[in-house]
């Protein structure tokens, strides 16, 4: 059983956060599951390779830091992250902190993405792997945005130190934490065993599992920023991109703000303690570890296969014809319809396209051609790196309610 303390029945000894993955016997479904998560990230791989569609790779980061900040009840608007690109912060204080953090998530994610190949199995579940997310995140804001609400056991307000475990205790709910003494030891059983997980399907249920055990220990303070919530949220992205099963078009975040009381109600229940002989051996209930791992399987696989369908180049005609004509009979700035089968086969290619060629392939004489692709990179359906640089396909966040609807709902409605 935990020590006791003052305030806490503390957790001091890495025994007892077993079993860290459920018994054989229990594995026969979650394998199945993995398998298949497998499977379709291959196929959605395949329909999209890496560097490709550039500007729907940034729309998703901030779709991420959208969902984020909505798991740990820091609500943004998407308008608001989009300002906040273009560094138009909101006049209300505590938005504007909002929109910092959206961005300090958006920048972390990237940099988790340029470098999750580089790293070696061990870095990956390392402590220090865990600690520099959690640096990484939050040293992105002001100081004034990482203070500490004062509480009963810590009266006098302090600032969260990016990437230092907590050193005071917590308890989340009805679970008392692990004592803060006793972290590097926790994380240190965390990281070797999930780190010496053999790979393919074992791997993937290690990252589910390793998601609650790592929200379990609960390794840093929380305020209004949120902390180990988010930590754990951006290890697993980085597990699965270290596993080759994202290539940033995809995100369990996405699952888990949009199944929000199932994932905390989850992560909850599989805190509880072993319920009686046929709940396993570990002091920690494993029906209530495969429960939550099967959630995450089942959300994570879900998720892929939605972003598959959306990328489908037959329909994606389709989808961008709607937009154009929306364009042209709505907005009514310049944009025309027969820019489509240029869009498309920049969509299809994923290739960036010289000026003249896609001016070419509009069907305009040369005056037009030239206003259309002006028009189309005024409201972002075009991208480009300089003023007279190739062209690729744009993904402005007005235009998601078409090409990928369905995606960010909570974005088509603004």
């Amino acid at each position: 059983m935990p020590a006791k303390s003052q305030k806490f029945s503390l957790y001091d000894a890495p025994h007892q956060m077993e079993p860290l993955l459920p018994g054989e016997h229990r594995l026969g479904l979650l394998l199945e599951q993995a398998h298949d998560l497998i499977r379709a990230c291959d196929q959605l791989n395949g329909a999209c390779q890496p560097g490709a569609l550039v500007d729907l790779r940034t729309s998703l980061l901030g779709m991420n830091s959208y969902y984020s900040n909505k798991i740990e009840g820091q609500h943004t608007l998407p308008l608001e992250i989009e300002q906040a690109l273009h560094n138009d912060y909101s006049a209300d204080a505590d938005k504007a902190r909002r929109q910092r953090l959206a961005l300090a998530h958006m920048a972390c994610e990237q940099a988790l993405q340029a470098q999750w190949h580089e790293w070696s199995v061990q870095e990956v579940w390392s402590a220090q792997r865990v600690c520099g997310i959690h640096q990484d995140l939050f040293v992105r804001l002001p100081e004034a945005d990482r203070v500490l609400g004062a509480t009963d056991a810590n009266p006098t307000t302090e600032t969260l130190q990016p990437g230092v475990l907590r050193t005071q205790e917590v308890s989340v709910g009805i679970h008392a934490a692990p004592a803060a003494a006793q972290l590097p030891a926790f994380l240190d059983r965390w990281g070797s065993f999930y780190g010496s997980v053999r790979r393919g399907e074992m791997q993937v249920l290690a990252m589910a599992a390793a998601h609650h055990r790592l929200a379990w220990i609960h390794p840093f303070r929380d305020g209004v920023c949120g902390g180990s919530g988010r930590v754990a949220r951006l290890h697993s992205y980085l597990v699965l991109g270290h596993l080759g099963l994202t290539n940033g078009l995809w995100s369990p975040l996405r699952g888990f703000a949009r199944s929000h009381d199932s994932y905390y109600a989850l992560l909850a229940a599989a805190d509880e303690p072993r319920a009686g002989d046929l709940d396993g051996r570990g002091n920690l209930t494993e029906r209530g570890l495969e429960a939550w791992m099967g959630y995450v399987l089942t959300l994570c696989l879900d998720q892929v296969r939605f972003m598959t369908g959306l990328l489908n180049l037959n329909t994606m005609k389709d989808r961008i014809a709607a937009c154009l004509s929306y364009e042209q009979s709505v907005v009514k700035l310049g944009v025309r319809t027969e820019a489509l089968r240029a869009l498309h086969y920049l969509f299809a290619t994923q290739a960036d396209l010289e000026r003249a060629d896609f001016k070419a392939m509009l069907g305009l004489g040369d005056r037009l051609a030239t206003a259309q692709v002006s028009a189309l990179l005024k409201r972002g359906l075009l991208a480009s790196d300089s003023p007279y640089g190739k062209l690729r396909f744009g993904v402005p966040q007005h235009a998601l309610r078409f090409y990928f609807p369905g995606l960010w709902p909570e974005a088509e409605a603004g």
